[in-house]
């Protein structure tokens, strides 16, 4: 008997008495494991775009084999949309039970495998228009898991000193992605034919598939999630997040209103900035406008990142810098944006236009990461990253016709859904591109770019002052409250 007692008065050894936040802790990547994380998701990013802008570039080559009128041309671009909007709540809860990077390789090798195939499904029969359209639905079913699962991956495996430039960092990957698309597909496109380049953008997409799969995963960990997806079980228990709770606080509905407003202004300048450049000045080279704004996008992103991450370093508070990052990406860039209307000059319409999409990105070190410090439990779930959709020269081409069509997949998904889900990347998604069309009507009925860049400013700002107001950066997933930060 006494044996047995001073065994049970013996002191618990340190290991086995680890809080939930020390247990939270050994899920943190080591600073060499999160360099190389960090660069291979960035790769990661960039060939997500790489393959998701693939039709755009090749749309018009696309058109002329197969006979493609506009209208048929738009249902092809649109339904990308019409997977990606249904997919943001499955991406973001895989994310946070079996673990973003699995999501993320899983989703990767599925829709690399599509792209790479595309061209196949394209010559299977008659039916072009339907097998390649079905093959974009795919694309972006599987491409809409993406940047939820990328969330709840950072937001989990990464220090909270450090989130802001990492996260600022993978999403350069889009800009980068963009680019090389538009660049080297272009060149692929003319010398080799539409065909390349998809097998292009594909193929490389399956190489990164196979060096993360052999370098920085564990097998038995893929083979588990896999089970648990065939199964249809949860790998944990589920996590008791008071949803209701989290729903009443303001700060939650002021991080969802900011990113409607800066997708919404977002897709705006995205889908009419080309046709503003073509009309306004029509001898300028389209590869220019459509290049340069991107290009200077990934410096400010890497930059917006670092000095967030400073900041927090040097003392200040996270909500403070998060405001901080939301002024620049909403507020600065508005004011950009509005100096666009009024500039008859092509290098000063260069120079607003690339400074209104390079402080944009700020929004990466704002609310992109707000969401993690309000609910890293469940930021997946809560919260992806804007729905971006680069158009090239073939905007001007089709006259944002494909934003029309878009609009009608998007619309297809009830509000309530996107609301009361959390998703507020779909939501994000559905606002830009309702702005994208009240910006064509706005061209169409008053003949003028000024009022399109007006709408820009009045969106960015009432999301702004919103977040101004109401933006917190204390946890709300929790039921034990915690002092704001």
């Amino acid at each position: 008997m006494p044996s047995q007692r001073s065994s049970l008065m013996q002191p618990i050894p340190e290991e086995t008495r680890k809080t939930p936040s020390a247990a939270a802790e050994d899920k943190r990547w080591s600073r060499p494991e999160c360099q190389l994380w960090t660069g291979m998701l960035l790769l990661g990013t960039c060939l997500l775009y790489c393959t998701r802008v693939t039709m755009p570039v090749c749309t018009v080559a696309m058109s002329q084999d197969f006979g493609w009128n506009k209208k048929e041309a738009g249902i092809v671009l649109s339904s990308f949309f019409w997977g990606y909007c249904l997919t943001q709540v499955v991406g973001g809860h895989l994310g946070d039970r079996i673990g973003g990077e699995k999501v993320i390789l899983l989703s990767a090798s599925a829709w690399g495998f599509i792209t790479v195939t595309t061209p196949l499904l394209a010559h299977l029969g008659s039916g072009h228009l339907a097998f390649v359209t079905f093959s974009r639905i795919l694309t972006g079913l599987l491409q809409g898991v993406y940047f939820p699962a990328l969330t709840s991956l950072l937001s989990q495996r990464v220090q909270e000193s450090e989130r802001s430039f990492t996260y600022s960092t993978v999403g350069a990957g889009s800009q980068v992605g963009t680019l090389v698309t538009g660049g080297i597909g272009s060149v692929l496109l003319d010398r080799c034919g539409w065909q390349s380049v998809f097998y292009f953008s594909g193929g490389l997409t399956l190489l990164w598939v196979y060096y993360v799969y052999k370098y920085l995963l564990d097998e038995k960990d893929l083979v588990l999630a896999l089970g648990v997806l065939a199964q249809g079980l949860p790998v944990t228990r589920p996590s008791k997040v008071p949803w209701r709770q989290l729903f009443r606080k303001a700060s939650v509905w002021a991080v969802i209103c900011s990113q409607l407003s800066s997708a919404c202004s977002f897709f705006i300048l995205l889908s009419w900035l080309p046709t503003f450049f073509k009309e306004t000045f029509p001898h300028s080279k389209g590869w220019v406008f459509n290049v340069v704004p991107w290009l200077l996008a990934i410096p400010a992103s890497l930059f917006s990142g670092f000095i967030s991450d400073r900041l927090i370093s040097q003392g200040y508070r996270v909500i403070t810098v998060r405001k901080f990052m939301q002024v620049m990406g909403l507020g600065l860039s508005s004011i950009f944006a509005l100096c666009l209307g009024h500039t008859t000059s092509f290098l000063k319409s260069m120079i607003f236009a690339s400074a209104s999409i390079g402080f944009q990105t700020f929004n990466h070190s704002g609310i992109s990461v707000n969401i993690q410090d309000l609910a890293p439990s469940c930021a997946g779930f809560l919260f992806g990253k804007p729905l971006a959709y680069p158009c090239f020269a073939l905007t001007v081409g089709y006259g944002g016709g494909e934003a029309v069509g878009a609009a009608v997949g998007l619309l297809m998904v009830s509000p309530p859904t996107f609301l009361f889900t959390g998703v507020a990347n779909t939501a994000g998604a559905l606002a830009g591109v309702v702005g994208v069309c009240l910006g064509g009507y706005l061209i169409e009925t008053t003949g003028s770019w000024t009022c399109v860049f007006h709408l820009v400013a009045i969106v960015s700002n009432l999301g702004l002052g919103t977040f101004l107001v109401f933006g917190k950066a204390q946890r709300v997933d929790l039921v034990p409250t915690h002092e704001d930060l």
